[in-house]
């Protein structure tokens, strides 16, 4: 049974009311998409987290950045979770909650980075868990949905990081094409030097690139984090 709440160093997540909980590679995903982000040359300070769930990836981006965040969740428990969080934060000024699907979503000005850790399963067995079902399952937002709501609400000359399984990257970088967005970078992750890459992080844009950078992440080592995870990590995690 996972825990009703991870604790970070700056900031704690209850998750006991969110079907979906915080995840190792959810928290990479986090702290990468933050450390992008502080690389980027961003002309604007406002970002959006499509299905922030318990709050997790606007939380790891408020610590790293000044930005002004918006997360939208469909799932009623878990938006009142995450506003929770967010309230509990030092950051509680900049993370503004919606309790809306994405599709019906109507921001006030448009973003200039999107992050999203979407459901994901496509055809897959599906839980009793209704909740869990809206969190893991693309049926109530597939990918074609995503990329649709990213083009309405991204700002020109702007980015937007997804994580995706690794048998969905492909499928995901055709159909991004169709709505003229780029691959700048894929991260490719995997638990152990012994189990194959199972999630990738990637980040696009809306300008025409003509290189793509990729790189690769292990977890850990003889049971042990990487050099290259605790250092994207080390700001958030407790024992560090």
């Amino acid at each position: 049974m996972a825990n009703q709440y991870f604790q970070f160093k700056q900031f704690t997540v209850q998750q006991d009311a969110c079907a979906m909980k915080v995840t190792t590679d959810a928290c990479l995903f986090g702290a990468w998409v933050a450390n992008r982000i502080n690389g980027l040359d961003l002309k604007g300070k406002h970002f959006l987290d499509i299905g922030t769930g318990t709050g997790l990836l606007s939380l790891m981006v408020a610590q790293q950045t000044d930005a002004s965040i918006d997360a939208v969740e469909i799932e009623t428990a878990a938006a009142n979770q995450a506003q929770e969080n967010f309230e509990q934060s030092p950051w509680n000024n900049k993370l503004f909650l919606h309790n809306s699907s994405i599709q019906t979503f109507i921001p006030q000005h448009k973003y200039d980075f999107i992050f999203t850790n979407p459901p994901f399963f496509f055809n897959d067995l599906k839980s009793k868990n209704h909740a869990r079902n809206i969190a893991l399952h693309d049926y109530f937002l597939n990918l074609d949905d995503l990329l649709q709501s990213i083009e309405n609400q991204i700002n020109k000359n702007s980015y937007f990081a997804v994580l995706l399984p690794e048998n969905r990257v492909e499928e995901f970088i055709f159909i991004a094409t169709q709505y003229s967005f780029y691959l700048n970078e894929i991260m490719q992750v995997k638990q152990t030097e012994n189990h194959k890459y199972f999630r990738s992080m990637l980040l696009f844009s809306n300008q025409i690139n003509d290189s793509v950078l990729t790189n690769q992440i292990t977890i850990k080592i003889d049971n042990q984090y990487t050099k290259e995870f605790i250092e994207l990590l080390k700001a958030y995690y407790l024992y560090l």
